[in-house]
């Protein structure tokens, strides 16, 4: 769960626009409630197919709330996610930031080069995975194995040579993913789905670290930073065979599930995925090797970034602009509203075409 999902409103209609948006306010309202307004910067896309996956799950009524006015809403109420699985969410949405903060601080990104920075951010690192522990007793999920798996990520990339296959640098993503897919399946009250789950959630994980991987290969390259690609000695072309097969093993294990094939949570997990997929090998068909992005700007170190977002947010950037930078990759992105090679919407103006009205 890295920013892989970008939600483009050519692959959903209406109703599933506002099941969305309902899911993404649900998930930043649980931050808020569990861990105070400043963690709800850790609001992300990948998090809330969690609260998907559930409500895809259970055959019951979803538990909703109506939430008060909001600028992302253009200052509307909404009916929104409520309960245990916009917790879960939160958790891993939480979980994630926390591990992103500690990479920064390993390798010395920006700020994080100088020792009271990057003090500082162990000290937000700590606070928030002693909160995000508690809350995961609370709903009966263990947090601390994540946590953990998260932590053994670093250690299988420290000792990654070219003879280490790629899927086993990916293993401590993967299980991680695994164990919040399945307890989707827990709290949803669907055991015979926690295998299954299980298996989409690792796939998903490997998916998502391997796109990620391609997208940061021209950056870390040129800062001479820790890349699977490089070390592996993999080449584009099998990273992405491994992404297909990745997708296909994420829509197979959805089937045994049962999740439906028009749902919320499948239009993410394969439709997005795939589109995603898409952007990340733009060259894929004219040229061999690894995609190029040049003069792209060096990205910016996290708590640079954090201050991005939050122009990027309260602008509605990511929905209304045609392009905007992304607060930490600095990547070129588009807008999910404005007509383009991913949406048929003339505009954002309009109520029936922006996923934030």
């Amino acid at each position: 769960m890295f920013g892989l999902l970008r939600p483009c409103s050519r692959l959903m209609d209406e109703p599933m626009r506002q099941e969305w948006m309902s899911h993404f306010c649900g998930l930043c309202l649980a931050l808020r409630d569990d861990f105070g307004q400043s963690a709800r910067l850790a609001t992300n896309y990948d998090s809330l197919v969690l609260s998907a996956l559930v409500e895809a799950q259970t055959e019951a009524d979803p538990h909703r709330r109506t939430a008060g006015p909001c600028p992302l809403r253009g200052m509307r109420t909404k009916s929104v996610v409520h309960g245990t699985a916009a917790r879960l969410a939160a958790v891993a949405s939480v979980l994630l930031a926390s591990a992103k903060i500690e990479d920064h601080i390993v390798d010395g990104d920006g700020p994080a080069r100088r020792p009271s920075v990057a003090g500082i951010g162990r000290r937000v690192s700590r606070r928030l995975e002693t909160r995000a522990l508690r809350v995961g007793d609370d709903i009966g999920f263990d947090s601390a194995g994540l946590l953990a798996g998260v932590r053994r990520q670093g250690l299988v990339e420290a000792r990654a040579t070219a003879s280490t296959a790629l899927t086993a640098v990916t293993a401590p993503t993967e299980e991680a993913t695994a164990a919040l897919f399945a307890q989707t399946a827990v709290i949803a009250g669907r055991p015979g789905n926690v295998d299954p789950m299980s298996r989409a959630g690792r796939a998903f994980g490997r998916l998502a670290h391997l796109v990620d991987a391609v997208s940061d290969l021209d950056g870390d390259t040129a800062r001479g930073a820790w890349n699977p690609l490089t070390v592996t000695e993999t080449s584009a072309a099998e990273a992405h065979r491994l992404c297909h097969a990745a997708i296909a093993d994420i829509d197979a294990a959805l089937a045994d599930a049962e999740v439906g094939g028009d749902g919320l949570a499948r239009s993410l997990l394969v439709d997005h995925a795939e589109h995603t997929l898409r952007q990340s090998y733009p060259g894929t068909h004219h040229h061999h090797g690894h995609p190029h992005d040049h003069g792209r700007p060096a990205p910016r170190g996290f708590w640079a970034g954090c201050g991005m977002a939050i122009v990027v947010a309260c602008t509605c950037q990511c929905c209304c602009s045609e392009k905007f930078e992304g607060p930490w990759s600095r990547r070129s992105r588009q807008g999910c509203c404005h007509k383009c090679d991913c949406c048929d919407c003339n505009c954002c103006s309009c109520g029936d075409c922006c996923p934030c009205d």
